[in-house]
């Protein structure tokens, strides 16, 4: 007779070679570990019939670690099998969940993952439970009501009197983003006469807060209300929060009087939600009088509270503020993050005093803050709007001596600055970098390089390249589109352009001022001002306001053309749409009188401009001086006629 198998060698070691007498079953671990043989004993399992497997094996399997052996058997295991194992090991919670992983959780029908996921509820910690909720809705088996209502026989099945599965439930859909579904889940245990716990309900509020659902914030706290369910501090600051982002920063104050009235104290992080959001609507000073009262209630401000502060001076170019803000922070003995550094580095780079924001990289150094990207990001980019590209190149070697690793902003940055100065070899060394990193390049890198490329009437590369961020999805913008078009119009195929801008229909970008005073340029080089003068309408067909580039062009162009009458119109059309004329406009008109040899004319409109208060420059006199020499040479030859 062949040998049976043996399935778990440890238990029988734990067993001490005696039958268990814990369950009482026909087929006992011990008739499934032994037969009467005389052949000798081998740990190969492959050969065990599945009719052997049962759930007293299975759990004795678990406990003494045999997964190998669970795993090896878990496609043959039927949902009654595996029920009952997850039911007798409810006890041990860490066993089961071990047990759950190595049964493949996904191939699992709805009622028994939500046994799994009950049992795995006992455990200290909820991440666990959370990941298996997760992982169940987003695997569209059910919807959140039968995941619920499952869960509910299985909460009652184990006996647990808590709300937890229920909270964990609500809890995983607002982590994925679905609320709507955590709602549901909340209505449905209202409707068991089952109160979700405070800190869920905040959950719900952090969500729709976060999603900028503010309207659903309000309707659910109200909700709560009517529910009796106690607010907590952290409920009252969410929907602090939620008034400040709707931008009633008064209502927000005054809802710290309502919170105290019902017996709850505000907290630093209370009063920082309204320092915060009157800082980034521009309200320094606002924000400064919820700094006093904020410590009238005796609650002192921390790094957070004066970080903002100092953000919200720089933004209003309040530096020297800001500054003396950042110092007072210091004394009182709080430490500023890299956060605070980089808005000052950022607001002093913003100023073009580099000196300055050189100073305070320096400082945070020398109090062990590291730099971080952020940090390189802003020197940086403000190295290259002053053209200082050896030092910017110095950075980038600092980064990476620093350990850092350049983002993708810090590419853009990079590729963007060596685009401005026309360097294209950089600039493409840098994107093929960026890509060998895996790093994806955004859609302000692409704008640089088509940008680079127009500019160096490389439209055959420019246009693949376009093709190229068309075909991997990227959402391509007007800016993009302009950078093309002025390319293809400054090279003269116009047919082109124009296929551009039919190709930004298609694509639902709309064109702008931008656009349209482009392609009105090309048309005007061409002499082609008819066209040009057609495109001003269409721009206001399409509700396109005209400014001054609009109506300069059509001025230049019929100017050079000679047409003065219809340029003048042009211009009193300008005037009659609330535009003045610019130093461009007097110039374009000044040039076409002195080419129709109407000095008189030239000379009315140079006393014009002077009036008003536009200097002319070397293009007006030049213009003036030509005109006259041409006037005086056709009085010669008049004469000598």
């Amino acid at each position: 007779m062949k040998a049976h198998k043996v399935l778990a060698p440890q238990i029988l070691r734990q067993q001490k070679l005696k039958p268990p007498v814990l369950f009482p079953h026909r087929h006992t671990l011990f008739s499934a570990l032994f037969s009467s043989t005389s052949q000798p004993i081998t740990t190969d399992q492959s050969q065990s019939p599945s009719s052997e497997i049962t759930p007293e094996l299975l759990v004795e399997s678990a406990r003494s670690s045999q997964w190998h052996f669970i795993k090896h058997h878990s496609p043959n295991l039927d949902p009654s099998l595996i029920s009952t194992v997850l039911f007798n090991l409810h006890k041990s919670p860490e066993l089961a969940l071990q047990f759950i992983s190595h049964i493949e959780f996904h191939r699992l029908d709805i009622k028994i993952r939500c046994l799994a996921i009950a049992v795995a509820s006992r455990l200290s910690s909820p991440k666990p439970t959370l990941q298996l909720l997760k992982q169940t809705i987003s695997s569209d088996i059910a919807g959140v009501s039968v995941i619920f209502d499952e869960l509910a026989l299985a909460r009652e099945r184990l006996g647990i009197s808590t709300t937890i599965l229920f909270d964990l439930l609500i809890k995983a859909c607002c982590e994925m983003k679905r609320v709507d579904e955590g709602l549901e889940c909340f209505y449905m245990m209202k409707a068991k006469g089952l109160i979700p716990k405070v800190e869920t309900c905040n959950v719900i509020l952090s969500t729709f807060l976060k999603l900028n659902k503010t309207e659903s914030a309000w309707v659910f706290y109200a909700e709560m209300f009517k529910m009796r369910i106690k607010s907590s501090i952290y409920t009252f600051n969410i929907m602090i929060n939620v008034l400040c982002k709707e931008g009633k920063l008064k209502k927000a104050k005054d809802f710290v009087e309502f919170m105290e009235n019902l017996g709850v104290n505000p907290n630093v992080v209370t009063y920082n939600t309204i320092i915060h959001a009157y800082c980034s609507r521009g309200r320094v000073d606002g924000a400064r009088l919820v700094l006093n009262a904020m410590r009238s209630k005796g609650i002192q401000p921390d790094s957070y509270t004066y970080g903002s502060l100092i953000s919200g001076m720089c933004r209003d170019k309040r530096l020297e503020e800001a500054s003396q803000t950042f110092e007072k922070m210091k004394e009182m003995g709080l430490v500023p993050s890299a956060v605070t550094y980089n808005i000052l580095i950022d607001g002093y780079c913003n100023e073009g005093d580099l000196d300055k924001a050189f100073g305070y990289r320096d400082e945070m150094v020398e109090q062990g803050i590291l730099p971080t990207v952020t940090t390189y990001n802003v020197l940086i980019h403000a190295l290259f709007m002053e053209s200082r590209m050896s030092e910017a190149d110095d950075l980038v070697k600092e980064m990476g001596e620093r350990g850092l690793v350049p983002d993708q902003i810090t590419y853009s940055i990079l590729i963007n600055g060596y685009s401005r100065c026309g360097n294209l070899k950089k600039a493409f060394s840098f994107h093929d970098e960026m890509l060998t990193k895996g790093i994806q390049p955004t859609r302000m890198t692409y704008t640089s390089l088509i940008y680079v490329l127009s500019k160096r009437n490389r439209m055959v590369e420019a246009d693949n390249l376009f093709e190229k961020i068309l075909k991997k999805g990227v959402a391509v913008d007007v800016i993009i589109f302009n950078a093309l078009i002025d390319g293809h119009c400054a090279n003269g195929n116009m047919e082109r352009a124009f296929s551009l801008l039919k190709e930004m229909d298609k694509l639902n970008v709309p064109p702008d001022d931008v656009t349209y005073n482009t392609l009105m340029q090309g048309h005007c080089r061409e002499g082609r001002v008819e066209e040009a003068r057609e495109l001003l309408n269409e721009m206001k067909r399409r509700g396109i306001k005209p400014d001054h580039v609009s109506y300069n062009t059509l001025i230049s162009g019929y100017s050079r053309r000679g047409d003065m009458k219809d340029a003048l119109r042009v211009r009193d059309e300008m005037l009659s749409t609330g535009f003045n004329p610019t130093l461009l406009t007097y110039n374009a008109l000044i040039q076409g009188f002195c080419k129709n040899q109407e000095g008189d004319i030239a000379e009315d409109l140079l006393r014009e401009m002077i009036s008003k208060g536009i200097n002319p420059d070397d293009s007006t006199y030049l213009s003036l001086i030509e005109g006259m020499g041409k006037i005086d040479q056709s009085v010669e030859n008049s004469n000598s006629c």
